[in-house]
């Protein structure tokens, strides 16, 4: 068995106190700059998606889930690496997207987020995954935001399906009343 090997040996190394952090290539930029913002927003993106897999009873799902979570992981090296990994690739998604929607009534309205637990955990990763995806954009990081776009249409659904197997009803828009005189 190969001996495993230690990646981080000091948690705590007061090297950002100063409001700088740096790259995995060693480049060291300002906290705030928008390649910081986006691992960020990936980073919390992969927290909730921990706590929705927690909320799952299937281990197809969880497993499907598990590996977008390692997918996470991929977007976060291709951020810190400045595209020299690359980002992980969207089209597994749209398979599982395609499979679950299929299973579901046509939209035809939209749908409130909610239901179950699990439902309304994946619409949090939803809404997260969508500023997730900005983030990557406004840090001109393409590749790792078409993935994210993907994955925030895999939520929805997700929340979709969850829903339907809970036998609960979606709660849906009732659309923007009229204006009063």
């Amino acid at each position: 068995m190969a001996k495993a090997k230690h990646r981080i040996t000091k948690v705590t190394t007061r090297q950002g106190d100063g409001g700088k952090s740096r790259l995995a290539d060693g480049k060291q930029l300002a906290k705030d700059e928008p390649i910081f913002n986006a691992i960020g927003d990936v980073d919390e993106l992969n927290s909730h998606l921990g706590v929705l897999v927690n909320h799952l009873n299937g281990p197809d799902l969880e497993k499907t889930l598990q590996e977008v979570q390692q997918q996470l992981f991929d977007l976060g090296a291709y951020l810190a690496t400045v595209g020299q990994i690359p980002a992980p690739n969207p089209e597994p998604l749209e398979a599982h997207i395609e499979t679950m929607n299929a299973a579901l009534p046509p939209l035809t309205e939209f749908v409130l987020p909610g239901g179950s637990a699990g439902a309304a955990q994946a619409h949090v990763c939803r809404s997260v995954c969508r500023r997730a995806e900005r983030s990557l954009w406004h840090a001109d990081q393409q590749d790792g935001a078409r993935y994210l776009n993907r994955l925030s249409d895999l939520f929805f659904v997700l929340a979709r399906a969850l829903n339907a197997q809970a036998d609960l009803p979606e709660d849906l828009w009732r659309g923007s009343s009229p204006r009063p005189g």
